[in-house]
């Protein structure tokens, strides 16, 4: 019996669905990103390995899901598009370690949990988008952002954003709390607009001229200038140039991350290993850089050439576990500076 996301809904409990999941040639993945975003890599890894993916779509909640079902859930692979998420299930009790070479061999140790949680799949670049007609810097860094000479010029969504949470905890690891909440002041002070809307938002504002900068992801450009949004937002893709930023050490673009764990209770953990370990190797991440505009996290994969164009990312190397202790004490300093007011 084939798992029917729409008939389970998010909210359902699925406790009397469970023998339809418990079979040895299937797996079961919960996922917060739309199933139809890696149809061709479940419909490739069934192909190859004669194991049927059940991907059901749970946007909101997943956690409180997965706890919900306990012992009984059908989860085998839990998916999601922030590693905050991935770290809230591990402090949750809600995955297991697993071990693999295949995982550790394909994905650096700054982009995995230490104990084997959970792995990134694929990355996002926090970059800046830049006016083609009134920026002329080739770089900048992070903390350029609050200097002085961007005041009024400058764009990005909410602070408690995962994206900005995530950027404003790694500027904690690198610089302390007291010079984090200082530089959240400034950079507030240099905002065009309120802190808002979404990361495309900030190259339709670079066109319309409400701002010259923009802190956004990478894989936007590729929607935008691809045509995947249509052509209003092409328009604002070719508006714009993109720097990949480092903080002051030079070391590195951060990013934010796709990735997954095993289910605590997976019914299925040898099955979701293999198709983990199916989603880290060449092929696969050819599927996400070509489906999603995403890097791929392993080396040597093949970048997408729109994504290709804005350069060579270098990954800032503090590990991700390392900034993920830091979330909530950035997401407390956006309100202490009244960030998003």
């Amino acid at each position: 019996m084939r798992l029917n996301p729409l008939a389970l809904g998010v909210g359902l409990a699925v406790a009397g669905a469970v023998p339809g999941f418990a079979q040895t040639q299937e797996v079961n993945l919960y996922t917060t990103r739309e199933p139809g975003l890696i149809q061709p890599l479940i419909d490739q890894f069934t192909a190859e390995t004669g194991i049927r993916v059940n991907a059901v779509l749970v946007a909101q909640g997943l956690a409180e899901r997965v706890a919900a079902e306990g012992a009984n859930s059908p989860a085998d692979v839990l998916m999601v598009v922030d590693y905050g998420g991935l770290v809230d299930l591990v402090d949750r009790g809600l995955t297991q370690p697993i071990e693999s070479d295949v995982l550790d061999e394909a994905i650096p140790e700054n982009l995995r949990d230490p104990d084997g949680h959970w792995y990134t799949l694929s990355l996002r670049a926090r970059v800046l988008y830049v006016s083609k007609d009134r920026v002329t810097d080739e770089s900048l860094t992070y903390e350029d952002l609050a200097d002085p000479r961007w005041a009024g010029k400058v764009c990005i969504r909410s602070g408690q954003h995962p994206y900005n949470t995530s950027l404003f905890a790694a500027f904690i690891a690198k610089h302390g709390a007291e010079e984090t909440e200082t530089y959240l002041q400034a950079l507030k002070a240099n905002l065009a607009r309120t802190a808002t809307g979404g990361d495309r938002d900030g190259a339709r504002d670079i066109l319309a001229g409400i701002c010259d900068v923009a802190v956004a992801n990478s894989y936007y450009v590729g929607l935008m200038r691809s045509g995947a949004g249509g052509a209003e937002q092409q328009e604002w893709g070719n508006a714009i140039r993109v720097i990949l930023p480092t903080f002051e050490d030079g070391l590195g673009t951060h990013v934010n991350i796709s990735g997954a764990a095993v289910a605590v209770n997976s019914p299925n953990r040898d099955n979701a290993i293999e198709f983990m370990e199916y989603l880290v190797s060449h092929e696969a991440q050819d599927i996400y850089a070509r489906a999603n505009f995403e890097y791929p996290v392993t080396a040597g994969a093949p970048v997408d050439p729109i994504i290709a164009e804005l350069g060579t990312l270098t990954i800032d190397p503090t590990p991700l576990a390392e900034i993920a202790a830091h979330r909530v004490e950035a997401s407390e300093l956006v309100d202490k500076v009244g960030f998003d007011n």
